[in-house]
């Protein structure tokens, strides 16, 4: 049998009316497409299911029968209809999220926070991978989307900039570059540099930057961690270059530190990227709502504290 839902609804608006135009008016049909959609249910089914006259229709055996079971079908199906549709507006479930280390560690966890917090049945779980295991599990479809400094290679992904931020210099508080007022590139060179290794997303921006400015430079560790830095930096094994959201996370004078963006300025840019083509589940949009307005709330400028003169 053929049977669709509308012919069902127009049965049921029939016998609870007890007459087609008044039916047509609850379903939003003329009285004629009320009568045919009826008839080709009978015929359907092979059975009568109302007595007409000319003013009114009366329900018969079979059609008494049809009301009361087709009303708790469409009943159980318009409240499963309902439930699934809440899904699209009651964020429940897992949203996995790839971020490169430096973001892991200075950007993630707010945002963890910030969802437990406005969206308690809503798990957002973290991967976290070097740049390309980031981009990797992307790609994969191995989460739903990821947080990286801008790709190389963008043609299949779908990415969005939530954040620019400079590099800065991290230096001892009593280091000489530590008093000057303004710190150029080019002011690098000669001096032992600890730099994030090759894994990291942001390494060939600085590359870029001291080839640029600063050739000659020397780079006397490699590390993976932002963290591992400042201890070699407040050891005396050189001075670093670090994305503002590591210094802004870091306490430098507690850690006697200091830090200067770097000038000319050179910015990294932070990006929300999942796959090309793939349109993003609702709970999924809302964790990189999320993400994008924690990242902008950290967008205000970095204070420093920096000596009277050069």
């Amino acid at each position: 049998m053929n049977i669709t839902l509308r012919q069902l609804r127009v049965f049921l608006a029939v016998a609870q009316q007890q007459n087609f135009s008044r039916a047509g008016e609850a379903v939003g049909l003329t009285q004629p497409a009320v009568s045919r959609s009826i008839t080709d249910l009978e015929q359907q089914l092979g059975l009568q299911l109302l007595h007409r006259s000319t003013r009114d229709v009366e329900l018969s055996d079979a059609g008494r029968m049809l009301q009361g079971r087709v009303t708790r079908v469409l009943d159980e199906l318009d409240a499963a209809l309902l439930e699934v549709r809440g899904l699209a507006t009651q964020p429940h479930g897992r949203v996995r999220v790839a971020s490169s280390p430096t973001l892991s560690a200075h950007l993630m966890p707010e945002c963890i926070a910030r969802c437990a917090q406005q969206h308690p049945g809503l798990q957002l779980q973290l991967l976290d991978r070097i740049q390309q295991g980031a981009l990797d599990s992307v790609r994969a479809g191995e989460v739903d989307f990821g947080v990286v400094i801008e790709p190389t290679e963008p043609e299949d992904l779908h990415c969005e900039t939530i954040l620019s931020e400079p590099f800065c210099l991290v230096c001892p508080a009593g280091h000489a570059l530590a008093g000057l007022r303004e710190v150029h590139w080019r002011d690098l060179a000669g001096h032992p540099l600890v730099l994030l290794d090759h894994a990291s997303g942001s390494r060939r921006l600085i590359d870029r930057a001291l080839e640029q400015h600063a050739p000659g430079y020397q780079v006397v560790q490699e590390v993976g961690h932002t963290t591992t830095i400042f201890s070699m930096v407040q050891a005396g094994l050189g001075v670093a270059v670090v994305p503002q959201l590591a210094v802004a996370e870091q306490g430098m004078a507690s850690a006697g530190l200091a830090h200067r963006v770097l000038l000319p300025v050179v910015e990294r840019q932070i990006m929300l990227v999942h796959r090309r083509h793939r349109r993003l589940a609702p709970v999924v949009q809302r964790v990189w709502d999320l993400v994008r307005g924690v990242a902008q709330e950290r967008a205000s400028p970095l204070t420093e504290t920096a000596p009277p003169g050069r």
